[in-house]
């Protein structure tokens, strides 16, 4: 897809549930680190290198930025070459193709993305989706980019084969996380014939404003009234006049919304501080600077003085650490450092915390860390 393509498939799930966003995103500069954005891009390309190594019987050229990386991206592999493998098994003229250019503009107006890897048998297609970054798990059920790119690989295949069903899995190996969903024919072509005047509509920057979940990445969600209107009437329906004390079930559904009303209202600090920064006056506001923090302008230099004034080293210096957790992950690969790290490596218990009942981690029964002795 291009870097301003108004229509992405990556953000369907934005436009196709409010049109008008479309057309303003695109006219707005990235906001994803560039740092992150070329490390996904280096992932990527290890990927396609192994994957191409193995069509093509060779041994791999990769290149990899750490452990953290190669580790990630040999699982994506590895699951990939488990799924050739299969379905070479079922069907031995099973074809694999690597960074597929998928052309879907037959619904959506100038659409086309990338498939990272397609598998095509007698009577399915599967579209496999690489997503290396960590920051939030993606489904692949009812995931509009992969039907999307599903009906991409449909237009391009089908009429050599003629798929009974598309497969589409989404492959986070950082997150230890893959999903698939599975569709009809039938069905994909059900759908796209329901978005189809939703993706017109977007192209041309018309329809209605829709506020909701999907606005998590929308580049002007800070200048947004419709996601204004609805941040503000869902704090305001907490708090009925009759009543002084919130329910607990009010409470529970506070807590559930409070990460997307904080991101929202991050992200109309964030851009009402970068057009104060460039100028503009807010109502009630003024620009100040923050606090003053005192900084060392030179190490060696104070440590010379220091040490003059009759201190120890070991008074001033620090003690050698070791980096953190995190660090030594992506230097030697998670797995790898369990590996040689096992005789000094535990795992503590994070601090309680409230989520959603359909967080897979277990529930933390309180009463059994109850220290009964107390009754004695």
């Amino acid at each position: 897809m291009s870097k301003h393509a108004i229509l992405s498939a990556s953000a369907a799930a934005r436009w196709l549930k409010c049109p008008p966003s479309a057309r303003l995103n695109a006219a707005e500069p990235d906001t994803v680190s560039s740092e992150y954005a070329a490390e996904g891009t280096r992932a990527h390309a290890a990927a396609e290198e192994c994957l191409r190594a193995y069509l093509e019987g060779r041994e791999s050229n990769a290149t990899y930025d750490d452990g953290e990386m190669k580790e990630a991206v040999a699982r994506y592999v590895d699951i990939c070459v488990e799924k050739i493998v299969a379905a070479k098994k079922a069907t031995p003229d099973t074809v694999a193709k690597v960074e597929e250019r998928l052309d879907f503009s037959s619904i959506v107006p100038d659409g086309f993305g990338t498939g990272d890897m397609v598998i095509i048998s007698d009577d399915t297609i599967e579209i496999i989706d690489l997503k290396y970054g960590k920051g939030v798990p993606v489904s692949a059920v009812h995931n509009p980019q992969m039907r999307l790119y599903a009906l991409g690989a449909c237009s391009a295949y089908d009429f050599l084969y003629g798929f009974s069903k598309v497969r589409m899995t989404i492959v986070q190996p950082r997150l230890d996380s893959v999903s698939t969903d599975e569709l009809s024919i039938r069905d994909l072509m059900k759908w796209a014939k329901e978005i189809k005047k939703t993706a017109e509509l977007a192209y041309k920057g018309k329809g209605t404003f829709c506020a909701g979940d999907h606005c998590r990445f929308c580049k002007v969600k800070a200048r947004c009234k419709a996601l204004s209107e609805y941040e503000l009437a869902e704090v305001n329906k907490y708090f009925p006049d009759e009543a002084w004390e919130l329910e607990p079930e009010t409470i529970a559904e506070i807590i559930l919304k409070s990460t997307a009303i904080d991101n929202w209202i991050k992200a109309v600090k964030e851009y009402a501080l970068t057009e104060a920064l460039n100028g503009r006056e807010w109502p009630n506001l003024k620009l100040v600077a923050g606090r003053s923090k005192r900084i060392i302008t030179n190490d060696e230099a104070a440590a010379d003085i220091l040490l003059k004034e009759g201190y120890k080293t070991d008074d001033i210096y620090k003690p050698k650490e070791l980096i953190t957790l995190t660090a030594l992950d992506k230097l030697v690969g998670k797995k790898r450092l369990a590996e040689i790290l096992d005789p000094v490596l535990s795992k503590q218990d994070g601090k309680p915390t409230l989520v959603s009942e359909e967080d897979k981690r277990p529930k933390l029964d309180t009463l059994s860390d109850f220290d009964d002795s107390i009754l004695e």
